[in-house]
């Protein structure tokens, strides 16, 4: 593997995320706290949490939690389960052990910036953009251009991040046909299944309908439990997960024995977490939806498809980053300006920024937002 490069968005999030007074780029649900966390237990999960003992855990992931996360899926059980420290281990574990110097690889761009740095570390890879006049989908069209005798990998990623876009059944099932005849892994980020506005329908886990699909979960955004660390791939591949965990004796090794009780509580109560966060999203929704309202001339914006985030287009003069800089520097309000999602394998949009729809607490730092705007329209 080549040197990896500089994260951008990890070292972006470095410098402001603690620092700044509103952070409102956030990708993850509002969280919660240990002892809300364990009010929700029964009996039985909260003693296995105040007695476990301290020591190593299996590789694999505890079996009782591998089970409550197959439980999640349509059709899988804890034998198609890996967990992870982590949905980033995940993504690590898969492009190792999918791809070698002699592999390609295929990306959906703008991109959570792992996916991509790590397939071109490893192989040669090629970019498929999101088509913003076409609601972020993906053209299938397109991906079959891009296929080579030695193409193994395909990353997706829906709901997406940064756009929140869902791809449309068909087309998704278009790709899944695609990949079949090639013999190609797809690896579908899902983290973000299950969140998403009033009425948002998500794709079905691609580990349910595909022999060679990789379904990466974690606890961190739709559950907003980033603090678990508790990460998983779902697949029908018992032998490619059998190899991701020997790719894992050299990184984590295991995952937190406590992180891993907290899940399980969690995972019972799923439908209840879900419904909070989305919640959040129902009610920050239009209060976004209104602050673009008064101000057409120097935002464009489009409604998510899912997830907690949206990507919308900033049309003021001084371009995306300068108006990200100042709006931190000056008013402590952190965005993510969209050249943070810059690819190495085609133009990406330069003139959007991220947003963030699921913590609570957004009205003060929205408030922030306009007083900026209003101050440099002088």
């Amino acid at each position: 593997m080549t040197d990896l490069p500089d994260f951008r968005l990890e070292t972006h999030f470095s410098k402001w995320e603690f620092k700044a007074r509103h952070h409102l780029t956030a990708s993850d649900a509002e969280s919660i706290s240990l002892r809300d966390l364990l009010a929700m237990a029964d009996p039985q999960d909260r003693a296995a949490f105040e007695g476990m003992w301290l020591g190593y855990t299996e590789t694999w992931g505890a079996p009782d939690l591998r089970e409550r996360i197959a439980a999640t899926y349509a059709e899988r059980d804890a034998g198609d389960i890996l967990c992870f420290a982590g949905a980033s281990e995940g993504i690590f574990a898969v492009n190792n052990v999918i791809l070698d110097r002699d592999s390609h690889a295929i990306v959906v761009t703008p991109n959570y910036q792992s996916h991509e740095t790590l397939p071109i570390a490893l192989c040669e890879a090629t970019g498929v953009p999101l088509d913003p006049e076409d609601g972020w989908s993906l053209d299938i069209d397109r991906v079959a251009a891009a296929i080579r005798p030695d193409t193994r990998l395909v990353t997706i990623n829906f709901p997406h991040n940064p756009t929140g876009a869902i791809l449309p059944l068909d087309r998704y099932e278009a790709l899944i046909d695609l990949c079949r005849k090639h013999g190609i892994w797809i690896l579908h980020d899902e983290i973000f299944n299950g969140l998403g506005p009033t009425g948002t329908t998500h794709l079905p886990c691609i580990a349910d309908l595909y022999e060679r699909g990789l379904s990466l979960g974690v606890m961190s955004k739709s559950y907003g439990l980033p603090g678990l660390r508790i990460g998983w791939i779902a697949s029908q591949d018992r032998e490619v997960l059998s190899r991701m965990e020997r790719m894992k004796h050299y990184l984590s090794i295991c995952n937190s024995g406590p992180s891993e009780r907290l899940a399980m509580i969690a995972l019972a109560n799923r439908e209840t977490l879900l419904a909070r966060n989305c919640a959040i999203v129902d009610e920050n929704l239009p209060k976004w939806e209104a602050f673009f309202g008064r101000h057409p001339d120097l935002f464009d914006w489009r409604r998510p498809d899912g997830s907690c985030m949206a990507f919308p287009r900033y049309l003021g003069a001084e371009g995306v980053e300068e108006f990200c800089r100042g709006l931190v520097e000056e008013s402590g309000v952190l965005l993510l300006p969209s050249t943070i999602y810059s690819s190495e394998l085609g133009p990406t949009p330069t003139d959007r920024f991220r947003l963030g729809l699921g913590r609570t607490g957004l009205d003060e730092g929205l408030a922030a937002m306009e007083a900026h705007v209003m101050r440099n329209r002088r």
